[in-house]
Parts: C-alpha cells; sequence; structure tokens
C-alpha cells in the first residue's frame, strides 16, 4: 500500500498547536515583511503563505469533523465554536491585510497565469468583497448553520420499539412493503414537521443577515452577490438562469417516462412520494452490505477493479483512521469528504445504513478523496480547493465509471443490474431536484422581505415547475410544502448546489467517453483532476475531454446517451430474469 506522508512544516515549527489567535499573528506580519525584488520572491511567499493556510483550514477541519461526528457532545461543539467565533474574524481581517500587500506588488501583475491565473482572480475578488462589517455576520450565518445541523443531527424515528435515526428509518422507503413504507415516510415527515419552526427561525434570520452583507458589499440582493462571492468567473446568472430552462424542457420529459414507467411497473393507480425508493425490479430491498467496514472493504476492492491510485486513496484512508461512515444518533445528517491539508489525505463521513444509496456516497465522496490525492503536489494550497463545478465533477463521474467496479458488491447479477438501473434513473432524475433547489434560492433572496406562508407557497410553485405531477402529493400537502428544509445547502451552503447539475452534466459526458475508450477516458479525467483549479473551468472540462455546456442540444445529447445505456442494461435484467424462470 502507497504510503502518502503528512507534509513537512518549513514556515510554521514542527509542533505548533493554535491556541488562540495571537500565536498566529506574527507569522502574518512575517509575510508581510519580507523583501520582494523578484517574481520568485513573491512565489517564495505565496509557498509560505499556503503553508499557513494549510495548517489552519485543518485545523479548522478536525474541529468540523470531530463536531459532525457527535453534534451532542458539548466539547466539540465549544472547540469548534471557538474557531468560527474567536479565530476566523481574525483570520478573515490578516487575510485580507496579506491580500493587499500581495496584489500592492508590482510582480503581482507577472505571476503567469499558468498556475496563478485562479490565484490572482480571486486575490482580487477578495479585495473586491471584503468589508469589515460583514465579518460578524459570517460568524452568526455559520452560529445558525450549526444550529440547524444539531436540530436535524437529533432527529429520531420510533419503529417496533427502536429509535431509528431518519438516515436509518430512510432505508424502509425501499422497501416493498407499501404500507410500511407509507408508515415510515409519515413518521419521518412528522418529525421533520415537527421542528418546522425551528428551521423556518433559523432560515428567516439567515436571509436577514445575507441581505445585509450584500447590501455592505454594494449589491442589490444576496444572489448577485453570492454568485460573485463564489468565484463564478466562467458563467453569468443569466447562464444559470439557461440551465433551469434547458432542465425543464428537456430534463422534465425525461423524468416523466422514468415516473411512467414505475408506475407500470409497480401497478399502480396512482404514485405517491413513499413510492419513489422502492426498486421496481424485485420484491426484495437491494442489500451490498451490512455495516460500515463491509462497505470499506468492498469499496477498496472496487476501486481497485478501475485503477490503482483510487484504491490506494481508499486504503490509506482506511489506515489512518480517516472515515466515519456507519449512522448514529447525534451525528450530523449528510455525508462529505473534508480535505486535510497538511496530510494531503481527506476525510470521508457519512451515514451508512446498509443501502444502496450508501454505496452511491461512497463512491462519491471517494471521487473528491482521489481528487484530493491528484491535487495533493501542486505547490499554491488555495489552488487545491477547486470551485464545485470541478469537484464535484470528480466525484459525480465516479459514480458512473465505478459502476464497472460494483460486482464486488453484488454475487447475485440480477442485483447488480438493478443497481446500476437505480444509478441511471437517478443520474436522470436528480436534474429537476437541483433546479429547484437552486430556482427556490434566487427566489428567496431576490425577495429578502417574503413572509413564511408566502416561501412555502413559492416553494411549491417552483417544485411545480420543474417537477412531474405523476407524484400525487394530495394528501401529503403539509410535508410537500416543507420538503426545502431537508435540503442542508439552502441553511448551511447557500447556493451550493447548481453546481451539481453542471458536474451531473459533465460526469456523464466523461463517462461517455470511458464508455467508449475506457483507457483514454480514464486518461483525461484524472489528468483534469490533477489540474487543481490552475485553469479555468471549461480549460479543465476541456482537458477531461468534455464541454462547459448548458444548451438545450448539448444536454438532450447526454440524456439521450444515459437513456439508451438504461434501456440496455432494463433490457439485459429482463432477459436473465426469463433465462431463469422455469419452463
Amino acid at each position: 500500500m502507497r504510503k502518502f506522508e503528512k507534509k513537512a512544516r518549513n514556515f510554521l515549527p514542527k509542533e505548533f498547536i493554535l491556541r488562540n489567535f495571537d500565536e498566529i499573528r506574527p507569522f502574518y506580519d512575517a509575510l508581510k515583511q519580507g523583501e520582494i525584488t523578484e517574481v520568485s520572491n513573491l512565489e517564495e511567499l505565496i509557498a509560505k503563505h499556503s503553508e499557513l493556510d494549510a495548517f489552519l483550514n485543518e485545523d479548522l477541519a478536525w474541529r468540523y469533523i470531530n463536531y459532525t461526528r457527535q453534534t451532542d457532545d458539548q466539547a466539540r461543539s465549544d472547540a469548534y465554536s471557538f474557531f468560527i467565533k474567536e479565530i476566523q474574524p481574525e483570520l478573515v481581517k490578516e487575510e485580507h491585510r496579506l491580500t493587499q500587500h500581495i496584489t500592492s506588488l508590482p510582480y503581482f501583475s507577472k505571476l503567469p497565469d499558468v498556475p496563478y491565473l485562479n490565484f490572482k482572480r480571486k486575490s482580487l475578488l477578495t479585495l473586491e468583497l471584503h468589508r469589515d462589517e460583514n465579518i460578524p455576520l459570517e460568524v452568526e450565518q455559520t452560529n445558525l448553520s450549526q444550529a440547524y445541523a444539531s436540530i436535524v443531527g437529533g432527529l429520531v424515528v420510533q419503529h417496533q420499539g427502536k429509535e431509528l435515526t431518519v438516515q436509518q428509518a430512510s432505508a424502509y422507503l425501499r422497501n416493498p412493503d407499501r404500507d410500511l413504507r407509507r408508515e415510515i415516510y409519515l413518521k419521518i415527515s412528522e418529525e421533520r414537521h415537527g421542528v418546522k419552526g425551528k428551521i423556518d427561525d433559523i432560515l428567516d434570520k439567515q436571509i436577514a443577515l445575507r441581505h445585509q452583507q450584500a447590501i455592505n458589499a454594494g449589491f442589490d440582493n444576496y444572489r448577485d452577490y453570492k454568485h460573485r462571492a463564489l468565484g463564478r468567473f466562467d458563467y453569468t446568472v443569466a447562464d444559470v438562469k439557461t440551465f433551469h430552462q434547458t432542465v425543464e424542457e428537456i430534463a422534465l420529459p425525461v423524468q416523466e417516462k422514468l415516473l411512467a414507467l414505475r408506475k407500470e411497473k409497480l401497478g399502480l393507480s396512482t404514485l405517491h412520494p413513499y413510492d419513489l425508493q422502492v426498486n421496481t425490479h424485485s420484491n426484495k430491498p437491494l442489500k451490498p452490505f451490512d455495516l460500515g467496514d463491509e462497505l470499506l472493504a468492498k469499496s477498496i476492492a472496487c476501486f481497485e477493479k478501475i485503477d490503482p491510485l483510487f484504491k490506494e486513496t481508499l486504503e490509506s484512508m482506511a489506515g489512518l483512521g480517516f472515515l466515519d461512515l456507519d449512522s448514529r444518533k447525534g451525528k450530523a445528517p449528510g455525508g462529505y469528504n473534508y480535505p486535510l491539508d497538511e496530510h494531503g489525505v481527506p476525510f470521508i463521513f457519512m451515514n451508512a445504513t446498509g443501502n444502496m444509496r450508501d454505496v452511491t456516497t461512497m463512491v462519491h465522496e471517494g471521487g473528491h478523496a482521489v481528487h484530493s490525492i491528484l491535487c495533493r503536489n501542486l505547490g499554491v494550497n488555495q489552488l487545491k480547493h477547486c470551485p464545485s463545478e470541478v469537484a464535484e465533477l470528480a466525484s459525480m463521474s465516479m459514480e458512473l465509471i465505478s459502476m464497472d467496479g460494483w460486482d464486488t458488491y453484488f454475487s447475485d447479477e440480477s442485483d447488480l443490474l438493478r443497481a446500476k438501473i437505480e444509478q441511471l434513473e437517478s443520474t436522470l432524475d436528480v436534474l429537476p431536484w437541483i433546479a429547484t433547489v437552486d430556482c427556490f434560492q434566487h427566489w428567496l433572496y431576490t425577495h429578502p422581505a417574503h413572509g413564511r406562508q408566502e416561501r412555502d407557497d413559492a416553494w411549491v410553485d417552483i417544485y411545480d415547475r420543474f417537477n412531474s405531477p405523476l407524484v400525487d402529493f394530495k394528501d401529503f400537502d403539509k410535508y410537500k410544502r416543507n420538503m426545502w428544509q431537508k435540503q442542508l445547502h439552502i441553511i448551511e451552503v447557500p447556493f451550493y448546489y447548481i453546481e451539481y447539475g453542471i458536474a451531473q452534466l459533465g460526469a456523464i459526458a466523461v463517462w461517455r467517453n470511458y464508455k467508449d475508450d475506457p483507457i483514454k477516458g480514464l486518461k483525461r479525467y484524472k489528468e483534469a483532476l490533477s489540474l487543481g483549479y490552475t485553469k479555468s473551468i471549461p480549460d479543465i472540462y476541456k482537458a477531461a475531454g468534455i464541454s462547459f455546456d448548458f444548451s438545450p442540444d448539448y444536454v438532450k445529447g447526454l440524456l439521450d446517451f444515459v437513456w439508451s445505456e438504461l434501456e440496455r442494461l432494463n433490457q439485459a435484467y429482463q432477459q436473465l430474469v426469463s433465462d431463469t424462470v422455469p419452463s
């Protein structure tokens, strides 16, 4: 097994530990005092700052990881809150002063575009948007996000005398027993509805804070401010609206076809929201693993079939203990891959309960992990952190590419085919949800004075725009109006969601290349990820052999390809079932 060694420190003392910001301030002072007489001196300064940046990022990473692993542990919560409240505000100020210093140097403009293009663009953007009065607003937003995580992390469902997390209970939504699915759906929905008022309070406060932040920075609304703040140098708000329109025009009819087939295969006269996760090809839910240890072992075996580096990535993380996979009470919801900049090896967090969605999450986060490994030796730490349009390209492509190794999860050929069919169905079905969440956020922040009922009404209108009416919510209207609250991005990381849609299109194109020529397709995928953020998004996509394009014709070609692959798998499944039925 290859070992990825933690990077040695050259600027910071080897054993330095952050206890308060006063201990870190002298290093920022030192960075601003060095003599800069040529471009190479500036590059040396940037390298020292990269080491400092890596240390601070990893310090925060561990505080966040430890907190999300056990949200009801006060010591962990306090450690994370301390960084946010005491370290972060001072850090923002020092980073701003350092950026002012670097950009004022005559050699800043002489830094070569390769690899410094986005370093220069991001530095200038930081100066453009920085406002001292926004620092406490950011702290308040983070505190509210932490409160949201604690609320949803504590949700539990009682079933047959057992207390289940929402993630554990959701596994029953794949059960062929429709009455059981309905029972669980109602229990989960009631549990979520029971905290609706608390989450409404949090979003009300978030919107007010974010709107003020935008006004302080000279913007009319937070939507326009955040689009700029996210560093979307390569596309505009108008391009995002084109994405919305393309989804409505091209992806919604595909969703309609999928739902009509589901309704027919399940033999139902009406589809309800608890009918959307059960597999339509069998009366038994897929069971690819039992516990997290088995999921990890099978994922390593899966990755080994695709590429040696992919396997070594998971093995190195396992050796370091950088995975927390099983769901439990008190653990924050969701899943993530958190880069650890000093180690150069990330941490994977998720809430596995033994179902197929967990496999998808594992290979998705594994794609992020491979990306981290491929970028670990880039000289500028900030350029290891790609915008999500690139980061999610890594993970969502891995979901599709890794299907060639999914026989490690399933010894039964029919189960393997069912798993791949589910994956392609979700690939086609996810775009309407992404457009719904993103469009809703556009509405939230361009109507900042709205009331709660108006907000829920807007959610329903937007949901109905992008989603098929074949799913009947007639008896579940209050749950439909509350659906937005389960999407943590809306509360915690505003406007970070359209990237999944952009990257999904890119991932389909990467997979299409891989299917056409596995060796060349995989090579270009890895080459693109190795660039980190040293080039523009369109150029990184070009390196992967794909286009950065939201147009209806391009998207239709991608979805038609997936549909043809889905039909092929369905035919193979039907043939297999026919061959195994006794004559």
